[in-house]
């Protein structure tokens, strides 16, 4: 079966409670439940993680490649600045896995600061804008890849 990480980065923990007119009013604990069906539906081994530590998420991504684990990662407010976190998501691709960066909202669509990612150029995709939606089609698309390249 193929194993799949969702990491979630800082304030992810905080849905449901922080500005639920951008994020929504799903929990984050309602994420976990909702994309561990999905992960199911789509015969997808899925384990959802979250913290507010940078270098936690970047040690979860070191270990995606040392266990050959795609990867669904929300980066949240490190997308915009952290480089650490592009070169750790830069080894997930480079090792021939997945990784598609996720978004609840549409970081296009809102402050300026919000719009530079620095962890799309070496993302496989990204889907965003789409509430927890989002993380639905980022595991479809895990799925499809699995199977149209059998990575």
């Amino acid at each position: 079966m193929t194993r799949v990480l969702v990491l979630n980065g800082p304030n992810l923990g905080r849905l449901g409670v922080r500005e639920p007119d951008v994020y929504g009013t799903a929990s984050h604990a309602d994420l976990v439940v909702a994309v561990q069906a999905w992960g199911r539906e789509l015969g997808l081994e899925v384990e959802v993680r979250q913290t507010d530590d940078e270098s936690e998420l970047v040690g979860w991504l070191h270990g995606a490649v040392d266990t050959g684990t795609h990867v669904v990662l929300n980066p949240a407010a490190f997308t915009h600045y952290s480089y650490a976190l592009r070169d750790a998501a830069a080894q997930v691709t480079r090792a021939g896995l997945t990784l598609v960066e996720v978004h609840l909202s549409n970081p296009a669509a809102r402050e300026e600061f919000r719009h530079l990612s620095v962890v799309a150029g070496v993302a496989t995709g990204t889907v965003a804008g789409f509430g927890l939606l989002s993380y639905a089609l980022a595991l479809r698309a895990v799925a499809a890849r699995e199977v149209d390249v059998g990575a």
